[in-house]
């Protein structure tokens, strides 16, 4: 059995044999294909890239069928019930697992850049006083490139390490500072005495104590929530990562079009529709009117179904046993009866059952960043600083791959050609 396509130009007559690997096949060889000599060949048309592999990546595995999530080949449910944020970060970068020197070398680099220049600081001090957080965060991200000019180094694999080491490292100050900002409170500088986590927190609320220290439920919540957003294959923000970053441009400015295109609603604001939805519903005892309403086409229900999977996230599982930690220490939010009971109906219901719509990872999240007293314009944010480790990951894979060449889609021109053109003074009169 041959591994290739057989495909009949029925415009020629011809046939082509097409190598088949990994399933795929190159989309460079359809060019071959071609009516006459004038022709340019068959390319394809895949608006969202929905059918179309744009790189080989050894970083994060999915079968949305089977709702199954790995990085670097550990399942998701493994690494957030045993592992700490930076771990996954150092496995997603580095490949593998670390050992204990490993370990503590890379814990020491990342706590030590925690800290921004001062002229960053004032940098973030200029935006008004009701700046977007996430506007800010992808300000000064990008301006991160101008204090290190020789991030445009890229070929050398030591500075490429450390950007990376600065980028994971200060992404959490750099949220909590666009937080601060908004609700007119003084920047918090990181304690590299604590975990993580456990600084962010700090850092985003400490006020008068001379010590912040945070619930170690809420701390551990927040490492499960960060490993949960760390990688999630070629997404839109990933897919924007790559591209950006095909040019060869600094990993700064690589992450920048990561944010930006997180910025979206589309794309990382979902969690915040669900609390909308949850809030329009009101109570208990209206989620099956609700329900009925989704039926009908009269309402939308926010936090189901996935791009990829066509089965439970196994992320939404995960989220939804962090709940009962975060909601000990703060109480519970009163929405997440709702949740639980518009989940209970939806599953049992042969209508969504058919459609496959489970829930997702934005189901639950939402509740838990509300919990914790984010503001829904914080929630996109949370997402960025854990989703950095998973760029960066896919930026350095990007950089060693000798097959990636800059990004250039074609296009199928849809517009006039060769018009004549008419003089101002004819269009004018």
């Amino acid at each position: 059995m041959t591994d290739s396509l057989t495909v009949k130009d029925n415009r020629t007559g011809h046939e082509y044999e097409l190598p088949l690997t990994d399933g795929t096949i190159r989309a460079a060889d359809l060019s071959a294909i071609k009516a006459g000599d004038d022709d340019p060949g068959v390319a394809t048309y895949d608006p969202g890239f929905t059918n179309t592999a744009s790189c080989r990546s050894a970083i994060t595995y999915i079968d949305g069928e089977k709702g199954i999530l790995e990085y670097r080949g550990y399942p998701i449910e493994q690494l957030a019930e045993h592992s700490t944020f930076l771990e996954v970060a150092y496995l997603l970068i580095h490949g593998e697992l670390p050992d204990k020197a490993q370990y503590e070398t890379w814990e020491h680099e990342i706590t030590y850049h925690t800290f921004v220049h001062e002229n960053l600081k004032s940098f973030m001090q200029g935006f008004r006083y009701d700046a977007h957080p996430m506007g800010m965060l992808l300000a000064s991200v990008g301006a991160l490139s101008t204090f290190y000019p020789e991030s445009r180094n890229i070929a050398d694999p030591d500075n490429r390490h450390m950007q990376m080491v600065r980028l994971i490292a200060k992404m959490p100050t750099l949220g909590a500072w666009a937080f601060r900002h908004g609700q007119g409170k003084p920047y918090v500088y990181p304690d590299n005495e604590l975990s993580y986590a456990g600084n962010f927190l700090a850092m985003l609320f400490k006020m008068s104590e001379h010590k912040f220290e945070a619930d170690e439920r809420l701390a551990k919540a927040l490492e499960i929530l960060f490993i949960l957003h760390a990688d999630h294959e070629q997404n839109c923000s990933t897919n924007a990562v790559r591209s950006v970053g095909s040019s060869q441009v600094d990993p700064y400015s690589a992450t920048t079009a990561g944010i930006a295109a997180l910025y979206g609603p589309l794309h990382g604001g979902a969690n915040e529709a669900v609390l909308r939805m949850l809030r329009r519903i009101g109570s208990v005892d209206k989620v099956g009117d609700f329900i009925t309403g989704v039926k009908n086409g009269d309402e939308r229900l926010m936090g189901f179904g996935h791009r990829v999977y066509k089965n439970y996230d196994p992320r939404a599982t995960i989220i939804k046993k962090a709940c009962d930690d975060v909601f000990a220490v703060t109480g519970v939010n009163p929405l997440l009866e709702i949740a639980v009971e518009l989940e209970r109906i939806a599953l049992e219901d042969e209508y969504f059952v058919e459609r496959k719509l489970y829930p997702n990872v934005d189901f639950y999240s939402g509740l838990i960043y509300e919990a914790l007293s984010f503001p829904p314009e914080m929630f996109t944010v949370l997402f960025a600083i854990p989703r950095t480790a998973g760029w960066l990951a896919q930026w350095r894979e990007l950089v060693d791959d000798k097959d990636q060449k800059i990004a250039r889609p074609k296009q199928i021109y849809t517009g006039e050609r060769t018009l004549e053109f008419t003089p101002r003074d004819q269009r004018w009169s």
